[in-house]
């Protein structure tokens, strides 16, 4: 299963989308597929918007060890300086990618990833997992902002 981040942070005044990417870049990969979408807001150039796809693991603790890396990065590498403190996120699970590229009428078809046929069940039960070790990793990440 492929999760989905779509994050949102506003530089503040005076800071570029290149001050962001600076302290944002991660320095430690996080061992599994991985690609993350960078995009400006084309109504507020303030505006940054990441978009991450993460192939999960299969057990909730590699799901964690995962999320761990990203709150190190971002306890090493702060952002306090470049963004403003309101950060938005959602995240979710990927369950289908839909290509309307071809000109004229296209079929339905059910929902697939990769070329594979999806499950619906089993995307909402890795919900359920994805929600656990997000709401634990969260948890893990404010007792470690206290402590710096």
């Amino acid at each position: 299963m492929m999760s989905v981040a779509i994050v949102k942070r506003r530089l503040k005044e005076g800071k570029t989308y290149e001050d962001f990417r600076k302290a944002w870049y991660h320095t430690k990969g996080f061992g599994t597929k991985n690609k993350m979408y960078s995009l400006i807001n084309a109504f507020d150039e303030r505006e940054i918007i990441v978009i991450g796809f993460t192939e999960l693991p299969t057990e909730t603790e590699d799901i964690l060890d995962g999320l761990r890396i990203d709150v190190k990065e971002r306890l090493d590498n702060p952002l306090d300086d470049v963004i403003e403190p309101d950060i938005e996120r959602d995240f979710g699970i990927l369950i289908s990618e839909d290509d309307f590229s071809a000109e004229g009428s296209i079929e339905y078809k059910n929902p697939t990833v990769d070329g594979m046929a999806i499950d619906v069940e089993e995307v909402v039960n890795g919900l359920i997992e994805l929600k656990q070790a997000l709401k634990q990793a969260s948890a893990e990440r404010d007792a470690a902002k206290k402590t710096k």
